[in-house]
């Protein structure tokens, strides 16, 4: 009951405090910044908005955000991230939809929260009944001290990700991911039935998902006959034919992406098609 009370009082405080200052008609920076972070992923984008406390000589994890306890994973309101489409967390469905981003500190191991109540303030009307994931992970050593609380999206792919958490000398890695294939491939096959059929764009996904090389041949190909001063078509179309093994083809086709190149002053495509052409004469 006590606890409770303590918890009510204290959320009351800051809405209070809130409510007085812009009352006040005060402007004043916020003790823990905050910021938006928007990342396209597979065929949608996630969004992640924070606020990001700052170390300033305090120990933080098992003290200013105690072991075993949840955590609003920043500061001020809940964190909240928004995925525009399904995707999968260590491996586990998550639904697209927006959710707070809890946490639950621990020396060895952490659990991360994905919950339905995202509007709140801190973790004070945190549910567990609304938790619509929870994973577990095990936290780094981080070599650097981070002095502002950090949360980031590194080693980005179309359909994987990891989602950071760094603060102080502790990191946390989550993987993300994302099934795009079917999606792609159900496209593409609606597309080709239109008059306008994206034969380069197929080809290249066809080239870099190792789907149907013929396949990939016959529609650069057609990309080629309908842009034939594209020294981008005859860079792919050199790809595709080096990647079946046709080294004499594939350094043709790229001597006239370099000639097309080299006329038109396109210093990229004269690096990329001069590239390929000593790659198919090794």
């Amino acid at each position: 009951m006590k606890t409770t009370l303590k918890t009510l009082f204290t959320l009351a405080l800051a809405v209070s405090i809130n409510s007085q200052l812009q009352a006040q008609g005060l402007s004043m920076p916020q003790a823990s910044t905050s910021q938006t972070i928007t990342q396209s992923f597979g065929l949608g984008k996630m969004t992640l908005n924070y606020s990001r406390p700052n170390v300033k000589g305090r120990q933080v994890f098992g003290a200013l955000a105690p072991y075993g306890e949840v955590w609003r994973t920043g500061a001020n309101s809940a964190t909240i991230i928004t995925f525009s489409e399904d995707v999968k967390i260590e491996g586990q469905n998550l639904p697209a939809g927006e959710y707070g981003l809890f946490t639950i500190p621990g020396k060895t191991e952490w659990i991360i929260i994905f919950n339905k109540g995202s509007k709140q303030w801190g973790s004070y009307t945190y549910k567990e009944s609304d938790d619509a994931l929870r994973v577990k992970i095990k936290p780094t050593v981080l070599k650097d001290k981070v002095e502002t609380f950090t949360i980031q999206l590194a080693n980005v792919y179309p359909t994987s990700a990891q989602l950071q958490l760094l603060w102080d000398k502790t990191g946390i890695n989550i993987n993300l991911g994302t099934e795009v294939d079917s999606k792609v491939m159900a496209s593409i096959d609606q597309a080709m039935q239109g008059e306008k059929k994206p034969y380069f764009q197929a080809a290249q996904y066809y080239y870099e998902n190792g789907k149907d090389i013929n396949k990939a041949m016959e529609w650069m190909n057609k990309a080629d006959e309908g842009n034939t001063t594209a020294p981008w078509v005859k860079l792919w179309k050199g790809r595709v034919q080096l990647k079946m093994g046709d080294k004499k083809g594939a350094a043709a086709t790229a001597e006239q992406g370099l000639k097309i190149a080299t006329e038109i002053n396109n210093a990229e495509y004269i690096r990329l098609n001069t590239a390929l052409i000593a790659e198919a004469k090794k």
